[in-house]
């Protein structure tokens, strides 16, 4: 009788080891604020990404790469100041910290999005997905915003 018991209670506890652990995994997730892309003028066939990453997580997360159905490609791109020169540059990741944030914008760390598979306008969402070193990566929605705005 004791041996049952002892197993059904071993049991039970192994049965809800997914449901806490999907609980963990899921008030971890990194989160996307105040997304947007800007349009270039002229119908050029790159545009920037912009926004907040939020890491509400204890680890730092690593951002290895990015896509989206909306453009052919995706890339993590700096701008830097050199001599008094602005160059951009492709870097290999981003580092969010744990339980911190990393801003792209104008001027610094941003995506570059290139060859859109649509036409976008002021106002339209894109989805990006991001690619991180050892999670499923993540999800976020940016607006689209004209040059200027």
């Amino acid at each position: 009788m004791k041996i049952k018991r002892t197993l059904l209670v071993l049991a039970l506890v192994c049965l809800s080891l997914p449901a806490f652990a999907r609980g963990n995994h899921e008030a971890c997730a990194p989160v996307v604020r105040d997304g947007w892309i800007r349009l270039v003028p002229g119908g050029m066939p790159m545009h920037a990404g912009f926004g907040r990453i939020e890491n509400p997580c204890g680890a730092v997360i690593t951002i290895i790469g990015a896509g989206s159905a909306d453009y052919g490609d995706v890339s993590l791109h700096e701008t830097r100041v050199v001599d008094g020169i602005s160059k951009m540059r492709a870097v290999p990741s981003m580092p969010v910290p744990a339980r911190g944030d990393m801003e792209m914008k104008p001027g610094g760390i941003h995506l570059m999005l290139m060859e859109p598979k649509r036409p976008l306008r002021p106002g339209d969402h894109v989805t990006l997905r991001f690619v991180t070193g050892k999670s499923a990566g993540f999800s976020g929605d940016f607006v689209v915003r004209a040059m200027g705005e």
